[in-house]
């Protein structure tokens, strides 16, 4: 019965921390949040690509925002053009075998992506070095970077370039940073379809 007491106790603790802090990121996220499906949909709307990338429980949220714009959010239309780059698994190996991991997503970047398009680059500390470089990739062919952090944003924060857009979670733990980004991509998704008319 102690035990069970405690780990109930542990999980309220969860649920109470990850409250305040959407309560927190509801506050200090939501312009930066518009300006991002701003962004996305004029991307989309011009033609271009979104391009994601994240590794471990980011890489799933990269796939997870890509799903939900090439299959649909929560109303019937049109498909959108995304792509995970973290799903390539030939690519992935290939890469990281013959040159090194943090070279896995520039070197898709420099190879798929155009000026039009936007990487979408998700790190919880944003010092995740195949997301640096990546996002180097990207600025390099002009391509603006829409960065997922949390922990201040990390060495990612502070390469950002005007015309980047930062949605950095007010957090340090890296779950409850996630959870919030869950939440942040599915606030874009809901704001790109809001605005698909015109798209």
């Amino acid at each position: 019965m102690a035990i069970s007491t405690t780990l109930q106790s542990r999980i309220s603790a969860h649920f109470d921390e990850s409250i305040a802090l959407k309560q927190q990121a509801q506050i200090v996220m939501q312009a930066p949040i518009e300006a991002a499906v701003h962004l996305l949909h004029d991307r989309l709307k011009a033609g271009g690509k979104i391009m994601l990338a994240g590794n471990g429980g980011s890489a799933a949220d990269a796939q997870h925002f890509a799903a939900e714009l090439v299959g649909r959010f929560e109303k019937e239309r049109r498909e959108l053009a995304a792509m995970s780059l973290a799903t390539d698994t030939s690519i992935m190996s290939a890469v990281a075998n013959d040159y090194a991991y943090d070279e896995v997503f520039a070197k898709q970047v420099r190879g798929l992506g155009r000026a039009g398009d936007v990487l979408v680059a998700i790190s919880t500390s944003g010092n995740s070095s195949s997301i640096l470089k990546a996002a180097a990739a990207a600025q390099a062919l002009g391509m603006p970077v829409l960065a997922m952090t949390g922990r201040g944003g990390g060495k990612l924060g502070a390469m950002l370039q005007p015309g980047d857009i930062h949605l950095c979670v007010p957090h340090e733990r890296t779950a409850r940073i996630q959870e919030v980004h869950g939440l942040i991509v599915h606030c874009l998704c809901d704001g790109i379809d809001a605005m698909l008319d015109d798209v």
